[in-house]
């Protein structure tokens, strides 16, 4: 009976079929064979060991019933695989499985494999991702909106620059993933404490032979493990990743409040229901889905942190660990980053209620430039500062537009006329250099 909502509510068959059981033991029975191959070369084993042993590199032939079946009596995972995969082997093919390796020679590199089909999935998703937020960036490129500092009204920015400003972190991202990635997917057959004496002098040779095989590039040193920094860096960008569609995620909820309601996630009013007591509900259940799931993969990644430091040459304190957290943080981070997509493709931008919050503090979102053009005019631009802050506060206080209090201020208008005053106020032509800077990201978004 499922208990994991990984089980039956979050996740996707594409990166759940990367972490089965099914797909681990597929791997495993692939580094074998790659073994046996690069050991049949140069005449370690017979060609025709190493053959049978290739021809039987599938599930097809060693079920996981078997293997399980072995490992309740051997009480090891990587004997029961070698035991089931020389039971289907034909001839004494059997007994050249697992020729002078060790058992994380075996799960390290297999482990390598479904690493680099995961990080290939979360690439393209983040990608995809970066892309429909380029794709907002430039179809809000013109649409002023409110900026917000500590929560309050700043000055006016664009939603072009919103969407922008995300996407190129979504940038950085795949280019960590990338390294990152390549980093982990490393092979390894370098035996009990990584000094190759088992296999001897053609070690390096094999270990190396391996990797070419897999398409994995041999770690230069090892002890029994490909050592953990590797994947806690990993899990480090994961979790960084999760925390940025966090971020995004909180700010669109952020803007969806019901006194703000700039931006609105897909509801189907049809059908959907937003509470079991409230009728009228319509809550941002997507990204609050994104924001708390990402909280678990950022705490994943510091348990992995804890897996660098094992004993000496190694010891098992990070192999029950790792058989939850890598599946979980992939499964997971590509779960909200496809809700994320999904989330942008069909969020709403209420341009109306855009308009609205730019003018709910009566001017004083210009209070900047009004400093600025009269310190342009002549007046000291510290001087400007405590004059208009002076009125802005006057402002705020008897709840009246900026404007109007700075009319009655004999030394602004003495810098100043109405004509000024009304052009100073118009939001649309103070948003500095907004759209260039967005078309910038779009002009170097081409080299991505």
């Amino acid at each position: 009976m499922p208990i994991h909502p990984i089980d039956f509510r979050y996740g996707t068959p594409e990166m759940k079929n990367i972490w089965e059981e099914e797909t681990k033991l597929q791997k495993m029975l692939e580094v074998e064979a790659a073994l046996a191959q690069a050991e049949a070369e140069i005449g370690m084993i017979p060609k025709e060991a190493a053959e049978e042993i290739n021809r039987k590199k599938s599930i097809e032939f060693v079920k996981l019933e078997r293997v399980k079946e072995i490992e309740r009596a051997t009480r090891h995972d990587v004997v029961s695989v070698v035991k089931a995969f020389a039971e289907v082997c034909e001839g004494n093919a059997g007994e050249y499985i697992h020729f002078g390796s060790t058992s994380n020679d075996i799960i390290d590199t297999a482990q390598s494999l479904q690493f680099k089909d995961a990080g290939d999935v979360l690439l393209q998703k983040l990608m995809t991702l970066r892309d429909e937020l380029l794709q907002k960036a430039e179809e809000h490129k013109n649409v002023v909106c409110i900026g917000r500092t500590h929560g309050q009204h700043a000055v006016p920015t664009t939603y072009g620059m919103k969407f922008a400003l995300w996407a190129t972190e979504l940038q950085r991202h795949v280019e960590r993933l990338e390294a990152a990635k390549n980093r982990l997917a490393v092979s390894m057959i370098t035996g009990a404490v990584g000094t190759m004496a088992a296999i001897g002098k053609n070690g390096m040779t094999v270990h190396n032979r391996v990797g070419e095989i897999l398409g994995l590039e041999p770690v230069l040193i090892s002890s029994q493990v490909v050592q953990r920094d590797r994947h806690a860096e990993f899990m480090a960008v994961v979790a960084m990743i999760a925390q940025t569609l966090n971020k995004i995620g909180v700010a669109v909820r952020s803007m969806q409040r019901s006194e703000i309601k700039e931006l609105e996630e897909e509801f189907d009013a049809s059908k959907q229901t937003g509470s079991s007591t409230m009728p009228h509900k319509r809550n941002p259940i997507t990204f609050e889905q994104i924001c708390g799931l990402s909280r678990v993969i950022k705490v994943n990644a510091l348990a992995e942190f804890d897996n660098m430091v094992l004993w000496e040459e190694r010891d098992l304190t990070n192999s029950s660990s790792e058989r939850c957290l890598f599946p979980e943080s992939c499964v997971l981070l590509d779960h909200i980053l496809n809700l994320s997509i999904k989330g942008f493709r069909k969020i709403t931008v209420n341009e109306a209620n855009v308009q609205r919050n730019l003018e709910m503090t009566k001017g004083l979102i210009m209070a900047e430039r009004v400093m600025m053009d009269l310190a342009s005019k002549g007046m000291g631009r510290q001087t400007g500062h405590e004059v208009v802050r002076t009125c802005a506060m006057k402002a705020h206080e008897e709840n009246r537009h900026l404007k109007d209090v700075l009319m009655e201020n004999k030394e602004v208008m003495n810098y100043v006329n109405n004509e000024d005053l009304d052009k100073m106020f118009d939001y649309t032509t103070y948003i500095g250099l907004a759209p260039e800077i967005v078309d910038n990201v779009l002009k170097e978004s081409k080299n991505w």
